[in-house]
């Protein structure tokens, strides 16, 4: 399964700390979710920016492969979730044989009511407003950790 960390908005320099923290995070995830029979070609967990939602959805409407792509949208009246329910819902997706799921992180004003009916779920972080480098290194850090608790990692404990 490969994942894409989607934003809309600028691009961040490789030696902005957030992304160099957000890097380290989808690093150690890259191979957490294969399966045994599975190989993957490239990067399984991936990072990507767009300068709008226009631009990220021709992407995704581009994007090839066996199934469409699972899209979650990252919005303040989604649902918040436990990190042992993402790790659920992540993990029923794997075993679903769900090829793609791309996370992405709408622009500054919010995703717009036509972006909002092509997501599979809208997933909320909390009640808090985060700027978009935040926002991305705390989702980045949560699939680390649904990752952890997928292959029982001891690196989320629970409290």
């Amino acid at each position: 399964m490969h994942v894409t960390l989607a934003h809309i908005g600028a691009r961040f320099t490789a030696n902005d700390p957030f992304q160099s923290l957000t890097a380290l995070y989808l690093e150690r995830c890259s191979n957490m979710l294969r399966t045994p029979n599975q190989a993957f070609q490239g990067q399984a967990f991936k990072d990507q920016a767009f300068k709008t939602e226009d631009a990220f959805f021709t992407w995704l409407d581009g994007q090839k492969g066996r199934t469409p792509a699972v899209v979650v949208l990252l919005d303040s009246r989604g649902r918040s979730v436990t990190s042992e329910a993402f790790a659920a819902w992540i993990g029923a997706r794997r075993d679903e044989s769900v090829q793609h799921i791309v996370f992405a992180i709408g622009p500054a004003s919010g995703w717009s009511p036509a972006a909002l009916p092509r997501a599979r779920l809208l997933l909320s972080l909390g009640s808090f407003t985060l700027a978009h480098a935040l926002a991305r290194l705390v989702l980045a850090e949560q699939l680390y950790r649904a990752c952890t608790i997928l292959t029982g990692h001891p690196y989320h404990t629970g409290h």
